[in-house]
């Protein structure tokens, strides 16, 4: 329960700093996406079960917001979130290096299957376009973003697993 609750207030708050301080520090209209860090963090931190539940309601956040159809987003998220949860048994906290590639990866499929369902769709054919302003740009924002974030959500994943593991101690 408590690792729910915690875990709800940081996609919240992660939410609310993309949708209104990154909104206000973003370079050339181009923010950082947090949600993407969240989801896929805890899905290789967690599993690809708490990663398809915190990607979905990541993305059920920014449907409802932003998006014109509601679930869109959940679904694109909810995916990213499960195929991070892979690489729960290669992840190590102390290595930055497979967070890194995991969340630089899935910024990208975030991107492409944004373009690919929202814009080629619609007949928009501008993909370089696209690529050189909206995804390079994001990506890289994302990435340096990444360094900071990661860090505390790796320390609050582990104060929440060393609380779980001290109450499971205690009926054990």
């Amino acid at each position: 329960m408590k690792r729910t609750i915690v875990v709800g207030i940081m996609v919240i708050v992660c939410f609310l700093l993309q949708s209104t301080l990154f909104q206000a520090l973003a370079f050339a209209s181009i923010a950082p996406n947090l949600m993407i860090i969240v989801t896929s963090s805890f899905g290789f931190m967690r599993g690809k079960k708490e990663g398809m539940l915190i990607g979905f309601f990541s993305g059920l956040l920014m449907d409802i917001f932003f998006g014109s159809v509601i679930g869109f987003y959940a679904l694109i998220y909810m995916y990213i979130g499960y195929a991070n949860g892979f690489f729960r048994k290669l992840f190590f906290p102390e290595d930055i290096k497979l967070p890194m590639i995991l969340i630089f990866a899935s910024d990208v499929i975030y991107n492409f299957l944004v373009y690919f369902f929202q814009f080629l769709f619609r007949g928009q054919f501008s993909f370089l376009f696209y690529l050189k302003n909206i995804i390079i740009p994001e990506l890289v924002y994302t990435i340096l973003v990444t360094i900071f974030l990661y860090f505390i959500l790796l320390m609050v994943n582990q104060k929440l697993e060393m609380t779980e593991k001290r109450s499971t101690g205690k009926f054990v």
